[in-house]
């Protein structure tokens, strides 16, 4: 019972991230980018390029071209992703498409300066795909080949797994535009928006933060005061100094960024002389951090799965 109460408030919480990303989105888009005639990145600045080769819209275009991509993403990842890209794609190509009809009379495009045109919109487009990202979604073209190449590259962040793609998108655009100032300010533009999907998602990620090793005479202090003081596990790994040959213990703690500070403290209050060092998690799972979830299925997993119960139907018939 409890479940189905939630469920209603995630779905609304889910259309209010994706409506408001897609119309901050659209403003990137309408307001700095396509008046200025370089291609954000992705299908959307592709479409970007066809609005200025043909005067089809934006929005309706990227919708298109997103169509196969959603079927290849039904195979290769789960179906709750898909579906909710699916209205977050639409939502945003019709925010663009709509922005078109709003802008010349509320909002009109910005046309001053190229350079700082590229950085707004490298700004509006990091924070609004962002709230996207952050509702387990994506916008299709290049974010949803970037979910779908980090399956196999989990070594790269989503941010630079976007950049990557949309390199492909801006040597397109130079060659439309017929400008190399366009390819430039929308690699500004791109390297802006990435920064900023990283320093939202890995940084307010509850799955990221700090690892500490700790070398000191006084491990067990260290680790009962960690323990005790700030609720977070410790970890004993057994090694022996090179140069002395001494058997030692190595301190292992996890925890969040907010926290990195209060540890260090405690560390230097307990034993000053303690060696530290402090280095970046990504990705932190388990209890106190991001939730051990199972993956969701794949077209593929759950077409397995009903032929299973229906061949155990069968067997139970008989």
């Amino acid at each position: 019972m409890k479940l189905h109460r939630k469920t209603p408030l995630l779905l609304l919480g889910d259309l209010c991230f994706f409506t408001a990303g897609s119309v901050i989105f659209a403003c990137s888009v309408k307001l700095f980018s396509s008046p200025n005639h370089f291609a954000p990145g992705g299908l959307t600045g592709l479409s970007t390029v066809i609005h200025y080769l043909t005067g089809f819209p934006i929005g309706m275009a990227a919708l298109l071209m997103n169509l196969p991509l959603f079927l290849w993403a039904g195979f290769e990842i789960g179906y709750r992703l898909v579906g909710k890209t699916i209205v977050a794609t639409v939502l945003s190509s019709a925010a663009i498409d709509l922005m078109g009809l709003l802008v010349p009379n509320v909002l009109p495009p910005y046309t001053n300066e190229p350079l700082l045109a590229a950085v707004c919109a490298g700004a509006l487009e990091g924070l609004g795909l962002s709230l996207i990202f952050l509702r387990g979604a994506t916008t299709g073209g290049t974010d949803l080949i970037a979910r779908l190449l980090g399956r196999h590259f989990r070594y790269l962040s989503m941010g630079r797994l976007m950049f990557a793609v949309d390199f492909v998108i801006v040597a397109i655009s130079a060659i439309a535009y017929q400008s190399l100032e366009s390819a430039l300010h929308a690699a500004i533009s791109i390297f802006v928006s990435t920064h900023i999907i990283d320093a939202i998602l890995y940084g307010a990620d509850a799955g990221t933060g700090k690892m500490l090793y700790v070398i000191s005479e006084k491990s067990d202090e260290i680790a009962a005061r960690i323990l005790n003081e700030l609720d977070r596990g410790v970890t004993k790994l057994k090694a022996q100094g090179a140069y002395s040959g001494r058997p030692l213990d190595v301190l292992l703690c996890a925890v969040r960024r907010d926290e990195a500070h209060s540890v260090m403290d405690l560390i230097h209050e307990e034993d000053e002389n303690a060696f530290l060092i402090v280095g970046d998690a990504n990705s932190i799972t388990g209890e106190g951090f991001r939730p051990v979830k199972p993956e969701d299925k794949t077209i593929r997993e759950l077409a397995a799965s009903l032929k299973e119960k229906r061949r155990a139907r069968k067997t139970g018939k008989q």
